[in-house]
């Protein structure tokens, strides 16, 4: 019985090509060891050199996504150091790409910020991806933000395709939103 409950799992995992599945708490120390697993994933699906920093790159930016902004955390709010906050991450494969997915519950009071982020790096051309993304490295952090927007100019300059996203409104927290968000390398 044991065995068929993780097998169909498994089986998911396989026909959906997942290399790498995480969902629970996290914080700089599983961040840390998470790296080492999907460097080692990325190594053994052989993905090439400028494929795999990307995907890294996106996965530590999605990564720190939850740390900073999960509104589902084991410490205070508030509190700037260990944080533990819940969320996703997904990496798999389709056709000839990579796709990062992640998601994490938010204050529905934030959701029009993060669209306001994210809408506008839809229909952005590479160029002016990487343009926004120096112009922030020169300007301070909005009082919302804990890196000027450099995460999501990291995913969208990384990403072969715009980035892809939705809220979903938590069914049992009223005042929770769950944050969605694809990234294709």
């Amino acid at each position: 019985m044991l065995y068929e409950e993780i097998s169909e799992f498994w089986d998911i995992a396989r026909k959906r090509h997942i290399v790498f599945f995480y969902v629970g708490y996290f914080s700089q120390h599983v961040v840390a060891a998470i790296s080492e697993a999907v460097k080692a994933r990325l190594d053994n699906v052989g993905a090439a050199g400028p494929t795999r920093r990307k995907i890294f790159s996106s996965f530590v930016e999605m990564s720190q996504n939850i740390m900073h902004y999960s509104s589902d955390s084991l410490v205070p709010g508030d509190q700037t150091e260990n944080q533990m906050r819940r969320g996703s991450v997904c990496i798999g494969t389709r056709n000839d790409d990579f796709f990062l997915l992640c998601a994490n519950p938010v204050a529905t009071e934030n959701v029009e910020i993060i669209r306001a982020t994210l809408e506008p790096l839809r229909s952005m051309t590479m160029e002016q991806i990487k343009d926004a993304y120096k112009k922030a490295l020169r300007e301070e952090a909005p009082a919302h933000s804990k890196g000027a927007g450099l995460g999501f100019l990291t995913l969208a300059r990384d990403a072969s395709e715009p980035l892809e996203f939705e809220f979903v409104q938590d069914a049992e927290h009223p005042n929770t939103t769950i944050f969605c968000i694809k990234a294709i390398i």
